[in-house]
Formats: C-alpha cells, structure tokens, sequence
C-alpha cells in the first residue's frame, strides 16, 4: 500500500475499542476488515456482509483521487496548483463538496474555522512548507490580509476564484473526516449495512456490530495519561452519525507561573497560535466532514466560545475535555453525547 502524503495537522486522539469485541467463531458473524496506510495515517474499514466483498482497489481508488484533489503536500495536486496561482484549474466535485461543507462552517464559527489559513499554518511549520525561522508581529500582519474564506469563491465552472493570488488553501483540517464519508458511501453503493470506518481517528458507523449484536464502540483517550499507557477517559456507542476529536492530549504546555495546561491552536481572527483550555472536543455530527470541521472550529474557539456557537446550531453533540483555572481537568458533555456514553 503507497505511503500518502499527510492531510492533518491536527494531533489524532481518537482510540478505537472497536477490536475487543470482534471474536469470530464457526458459525457466528465475521466482520471483513481492511486496513492500511493512506493520507499521512492509517485507516481501518470493518463491515459485514453476507458475501466476501474485495474492495481494497475501491479504496485506493479514493485516496488517490482525493490526494490529487486536496492534498497539500504533493505539489501536482490540483490545491497545490491553485495555491500556486493556476488559475485555470478545474476542481472536482470532491473539492466543490469540501469547499461548500467549509464554507458552512466558516459563517457557523464566525470566522473561527478557516481554510485560508494555511500560510499561517506553514510559517508556524506545521504544514507541508518550511518554518519561518522568526516570526514576528509584522510577518504575522502581513499574511493575515491573506485569511478569510469571504476572499475566496468558485466560479460556475468550478476555477477557484481568489481575491489575492497568495492566498494559501488548506483543507488538512476537513479532508479526513470527507474522506471517511467518500467510503461510506461506497460501501452504501455495495450495499453493506453494518460498518465502521476509520481513518486518523475520524470515523463514522453505520448499523451495528453484528457480533455484539450492539452499536460499535469506540472511545477517547484520557488526556493525563502517560505515553508508554494508554488510558480511555470514556467509550461510547457510535451508530449512523460521524465523530471526530480534535486538540493535543500529550502536547499541551503548562504554564511556569500558574501550572495551568493549555494547547497551542492558530486563531484565524489573529493570526496568533494562542492558548487554549480547551483540550480536546469531541463532535458528533450527521457526518463525518461536518463532525472533522467543527472539532477543529471548536479548538478555535476556545471553552465559552465553543458553547455559545453549540446554542446556535444543530445537529451535534460534543465532549470537551478542558482545564480549569487550577489545572483540574474537567468534562463538558451535550445530553445527546451523553445519551450513548457506557455508563
């Protein structure tokens, strides 16, 4: 299986449990399973069906053509052109997809989850281009008249259409979470009812684990864990909606004075990579490319932010995992999260 280039910037905390309850015995269900490598990360595709069905060409097929769509790091994709100032690209409707579900976003948070953000994003070093070796306050002003969805549109023909020609495309921050949907419905197209798709950490399940006879279980990392172990903060059920988790468990940064943990996220409003306590969030959506943009969205936006924006949309249920002023860690759950926790 190729290596793909990285789509995420984020840090990936979702860990599975889906595993520990598939036993297969001679006459009893047994899931089909295909994995690998694709996108920078692995992936893991876990179905039942009453036949044998050999899809691993159709996946492949999908991460090459979404890594020749969207994918930053290779330089003939057709984003890395269009960041280049090729402006007689013709995007494909994987992009347009991905370009509107952002779009979406971008207005719900007010600016906070923003694909234009990616020059930013690569003078900080962590995208696919060389750090800046000292970035300063002006650098910063300068490369934030370059930000903003608003500045960017696509024409009937689908050419992107940008205000500025440097302004810099990123969708490392959806592409993941849309790629998992792209698989689910193929796998919808084969007609398999019962599956669970992971890629990075970004999911989606459909039906139940036949085995169980349950929906599939999946679950989040314990963010005080140590790294030689693995800890779960919480498992839950996961059945006909998509998850995503975004934020750093291990690399959050305590600060000398007050001890207090943060992580470092790029407010797009700023161009700064501020602190936040917010340590991870969690999203449950109607999809995956939803659940991928609002995670990232709510990093954005910080604890009391995130929540305000939670009152004005719907469709999602959230676990955030943040600390308090003395460094308690604490837990902020929407009822519907709640719901399919196991207890």
């Amino acid at each position: 299986m190729k290596d793909y280039k990285r789509f995420n910037l984020k840090a990936l905390l979702l860990t599975l449990v889906i595993g520990l309850t598939l036993y297969s015995c001679s006459k009893g269900p047994e899931a089909q399973v295909f994995a690998g490598e694709a996108l920078g990360t692995t992936y893991q595709v876990k179905f039942f069906h009453e036949t044998e069905l050999p899809i691993q060409k159709g996946l492949d097929s999908i991460f090459e053509v979404i890594n020749k769509s969207m994918s930053t790091y290779l330089p003939d994709s057709d984003i890395s052109k269009i960041n280049k100032g090729d402006t007689s690209i013709v995007v494909d409707q994987n992009f347009r997809q991905v370009f509107n579900y952002s779009g979406k976003i971008f207005y719900e948070s007010r600016g906070f989850f923003d694909p234009t953000v990616g020059n930013l994003v690569n003078a900080y070093g962590f995208g696919p281009e060389r750090k800046k070796d000292s970035l300063n306050s002006t650098q910063i002003d300068s490369m934030l008249q370059y930000v903003g969805l608003t500045k960017v549109r696509l024409s009937r023909d689908g050419r992107v259409l940008k205000e500025h020609p440097e302004i810099y495309l990123d969708y490392n921050a959806i592409a993941k979470g849309f790629t998992v949907d792209v698989i689910a419905e193929y796998l919808n197209s084969k007609n398999v009812s019962n599956y669970l798709v992971e890629l990075g950490g970004e999911l989606v399940a459909k039906g139940i684990n036949e085995v169980s006879e349950e929906p599939w279980v999946v679950g989040i990392d314990d963010p005080l864990q140590k790294d030689e172990k693995r800890e779960l903060k919480a498992t839950l059920y996961l059945k006909d909606r998509g998850m995503a988790t975004s934020g750093n468990y291990r690399k959050f940064r305590l600060d000398s004075i007050t001890g207090q943990r943060y992580v470092h996220t790029i407010n797009p409003k700023t161009g700064r990579s501020e602190k936040s306590n917010l340590l991870s969030a969690s999203v449950l959506a109607n999809n995956c490319t939803l659940a991928d943009g609002y995670a990232t969205a709510f990093m954005a936006l910080g604890l009391e932010r995130s929540k305000e924006m939670l009152s004005r949309i719907k469709g999602v249920d959230v676990y955030f995992i943040y600390a308090e002023e003395d460094g308690d860690i604490k837990v902020f759950s929407t009822p519907g999260f709640e719901d399919v926790l196991r207890k």
